[in-house]
């Protein structure tokens, strides 16, 4: 490509907003290049509560359209990846000190009314000392509410959107950063530097879309050299993981004392994941790390509820997320609101779209509302398209999971079933090209550990822009909580050997 062909949108930020930005786009029929500086989802998009949810608690701050919308794509995403979505209850000890019952059950009753529920069943109220679920809890608490919401492996959501958008023609540059971006003849002339080689590239784009996440205001001031009114404050969010420590698969969601919620989700079988703080941050984001204040302060809540006491030496692993909310004055990290908000200038005839906050949950609307607000740039461009999409793997029969894994497992009667259930929630109709004309274990090469292969590694390398066991192991996969350190360092030692760290180069050098 030289430095004078153009693109239509060029976005900066491989989370989920730049990649589901990319993905509507391509799907429309635009000419799209995707740059992130690290690896997909490194950043915010990996390090969430992994729950696709309308947000029960933001009822409390009046958050009426967000939540609406977001009990809407809560279903809307559940038919489009069932693999990597799927329905999880949460079970809603009632503490007398907090919330009053009455208001817990208006909240519960409007969170079950306001998206037009069809799929996900509806609250019921629990009594903690007979029902099963109330098992695990202190019997201080007699009463409880269970409710639907979602569960979605986060890091995945977003590599199945960038997957979407290469495979409707959209270029996906990892480990690539954005040197400037400057306004040149009606358009924007983009720089930038692969982060492997150090090869710098030139671009021409008619739409600069930042969705760069916590470093949305360095791209506007130090990459665009633009302006905006608009700021975001930047919130950290830590998790704990623990060994699961009740029997059933529901969650639970607790009150603390400072009005915060707490989630306590089964995570990859035996263990449990339990977040989340919300703490201002003003560090370096990329050194964002949980605290120990954090670690006892998740502690404390969970060992207020359960009958089973928490300790400090259970923490298996902790993660912290910076979490870039639009800044709407509140000065309550909990209350500032987790809507998104769009900016565009279009100075010299050259757009650029600055994206502020969002969530998971609402990703697909935020893409959509985004491609909305440049439509008239594009006259040609297709209509919305993605509501009734299916994302990669997960055109699965009527979004029944259950029925597709039976189908694996006798079409690959041979595989142990954890590594089938391994495959299938991971890959959904994927599956067969990671297996291939395989018909044994031996089959899938290497065996590294768990339940990663050789063949499933290669297919990550080759399709998923995974270069590094850390791709692989934490974001493709979650293997990394499986494996030992000789398990990981032999995968190290294969990956250096069949895939030596090079960029691919899909743009012409700078001359």
């Amino acid at each position: 490509m030289n430095t004078e062909q153009m693109v239509d949108i060029f976005v900066i930020g491989g989370g989920i907003n730049g990649a589901g930005i990319a993905r509507d786009a391509a799907g429309r029929g635009l000419s799209v290049i995707l740059c992130e500086k690290d690896d997909l989802a490194e950043g915010t998009s990996s390090r969430s509560g992994k729950l696709v949810h309308g947000g029960l608690r933001y009822l409390e701050y009046y958050e009426f359209r967000l939540v609406r919308e977001a009990l809407i794509e809560r279903e809307v995403l559940l038919n489009s990846a069932s693999h990597i979505i799927w329905p999880m209850r949460f079970v809603l000890p009632h503490s007398k000190q907090d919330r009053p019952a009455w208001l817990v059950r208006l909240g519960l009753f409007l969170y079950d009314h306001l998206g037009g529920r069809k799929k996900l069943p509806g609250t019921r109220t629990l009594d903690l000392h007979r029902d099963p679920e109330g098992a695990p809890i202190k019997d201080t608490y007699p009463l409880g509410f269970e409710y639907s919401d979602c569960w979605v492996d986060d890091a995945r959501l977003v590599i199945l959107n960038a997957l979407d958008a290469a495979q409707r023609g959209a270029q996906v540059l990892t480990r690539t950063s954005c040197v400037s971006a400057r306004r040149d003849r009606g358009s924007w002339l983009v720089t930038t530097r692969n982060e492997v080689t150090g090869e710098q590239q030139q671009v021409r784009a008619k739409v600069l879309v930042n969705a760069a996440g916590p470093w949305v205001r360095h791209v506007i001031d130090d990459v665009a050299g633009a302006r905006s009114n608009r700021n975001i404050r930047l919130v950290k969010g830590s998790h704990i993981i623990v060994p699961k420590f009740w029997q059933g698969q529901q969650a639970y969601l607790f009150q603390n004392h400072d009005k915060r919620v707490i989630f306590i989700n089964p995570y990859e079988g035996d263990k449990a994941l339990i977040g989340t703080t919300d703490i201002p941050y003003e560090g370096r984001v990329e050194e964002v790390t949980a605290d120990e204040s954090e670690i006892e302060y998740l502690l404390a809540a969970v060992n207020r509820y359960f009958k089973e006491q928490l300790r400090r030496e259970d923490v298996i692993e902790t993660f912290s997320g910076v979490r870039p909310l639009f800044d709407d004055g509140q000065g309550n990290p909990s209350a500032v609101t987790r809507d998104y908000v769009f900016d565009l200038d279009e100075t010299e005839g050259a757009a650029l779209l600055n994206v502020f906050g969002g969530k998971i949950t609402t990703f697909r609307k935020l893409s959509e509302h985004a491609l909305q607000r440049i439509a008239k740039l594009f006259p040609s461009m297709g209509p919305d398209w993605t509501r009734s999409a299916t994302l990669p793997g997960g055109d699965i029969p009527d979004a029944d999971y259950v029925q597709f894994l039976d189908s694996l497992r006798q079409k690959y009667a041979w595989l142990p079933r954890s590594l089938l259930d391994h495959y299938g929630r991971l890959y959904g109709t994927i599956t067969g090209q990671i297996i291939g004309q395989v018909q044994s274990l031996k089959g899938l090469g290497q065996y590294f550990g768990a339940n990663l292969y050789e063949a499933e590694v290669r297919y990550l390398v080759e399709n998923e822009w995974a270069q590094t066991a850390e791709d692989i192991l934490s974001r493709r996969t979650k293997e990394g909580l499986r494996l030992n350190d000789e398990e990981k360092a032999k995968l190290e030692a294969w990956l250096f050997d069949h895939y030596p760290l090079k960029a691919e180069v899909s743009l012409s050098a700078v001359s």
